[in-house]
């Protein structure tokens, strides 16, 4: 077995604000297996607010590789190193050299019969006016997944209502607000339809989330990074937002799916920003999802070629094995 880890630099066609973050670039990490003439690829774009960057991604991978070219599983894998993005990178490269190996696509391993998905789109914070604006420019998408602080929140919700009185809308605060802000802004955000509140609390400071009767679901984010934190966030949450690059893979994804779908939870899957090297396993785990946000590839200025396909009416095409899987 051969690892290469590469450094991949793609710019943002325009910066994209969320609660405490700005982004204008995606600093990933490739991982690329070889084995006997087999390929393998998988990209981790890291956890920002944990300082899990290129660098943190680069060491660490830098550090399993003489495992990997040992020999070690991926279960293996998974059991000595954190749940990042540089595992994801790895775990993710090692289901596509699996697949390509046993000339199996990813749903033939997994036994799933692929069903086409229906990605939001992300809408960065901005005046009213700007949101409202950029919510109209995106008319295509039935959804639609607004970035919020404790800035004008509200007006901002009612200026995108009236704009796109048709969309399905998800609010994600970042952890911008506290329980009092959040029970403030509840009436409003229920008169205005909203589905769905994702990480209103900042991450270790919401217990006052247990047993709360909100009105509006609510989803953790930060708060759920992997299955360990899934289990202690469970009866704080009514959906669990999935992200790879928090637990590591789709090894941990697949078990996060299962044991919430279990416990009558819903899910999202979301992303970190990404290329469609990204969104291609985060598109198995959207299989199980009420809520899907794989739209990372829209902030480049340019996917990676072959990529995903965007359609008409916020659907994304299903990933070929050229892509991954």
């Amino acid at each position: 077995m051969k690892m290469t880890i590469e450094r991949k630099n793609f710019p943002l066609h325009s910066p994209f604000a969320i609660t405490g973050y700005t982004f204008t670039n995606l600093n990933s990490v490739w991982v690329t297996l070889e084995d006997q003439g087999f390929f393998g690829r998988g990209e981790g774009v890291g956890i920002y607010y944990l300082g899990d960057d290129q660098d943190q991604m680069v060491k660490d991978l830098e550090a399993i590789k003489p495992a990997v070219e040992n020999g070690a599983t991926r279960h293996e894998i998974n059991s000595l190193m954190a749940t990042n993005g540089a595992r994801n990178a790895l775990d993710c490269a090692m289901w596509d050299l699996e697949c390509k190996q046993s000339n199996a696509t990813i749903w033939e391993l997994l036994g799933i019969e692929p069903k086409l998905l229906t990605t939001v789109a992300t809408i960065g914070i901005g005046t009213p006016e700007q949101m409202a604006a950029r919510a109209l420019e995106l008319s295509e998408f039935p959804n639609l997944k607004i970035k919020l602080s404790n800035e004008q929140p509200v007006a901002k919700l009612e200026a995108i209502r009236s704009a796109r009185p048709d969309a399905k809308l998800v609010v994600d605060v970042n952890q911008g607000w506290n329980f009092e802000e959040l029970n403030a802004f509840m009436p409003d955000l229920n008169n205005l339809s909203i589905d769905m509140i994702e990480q209103p609390l900042t991450r270790g400071k919401d217990q006052e989330l247990a047993g709360f009767a909100s009105p509006i679901p609510l989803g953790a984010d930060e708060s759920a990074l992997n299955l360990s934190e899934y289990q202690h966030a469970a009866d704080r949450y009514q959906v669990v937002n999935i992200k790879l690059d928090k637990c590591g893979g789709l090894t941990e994804a697949l078990e996060i799916a299962s044991i919430a779908t279990d416990e009558g939870k819903s899910l999202m899957v979301g992303n970190m920003t990404g290329t469609s090297l990204s969104m291609a396993p985060a598109y198995v785990i959207g299989q199980f999802c009420d809520f899907v946000d794989i739209d990372g590839p829209l902030f480049l200025a340019a996917d990676i070629d072959p990529g995903l396909d965007y359609l008409e009416a916020g659907k994304v095409s299903i990933p070929t094995p050229e892509i991954w899987g």
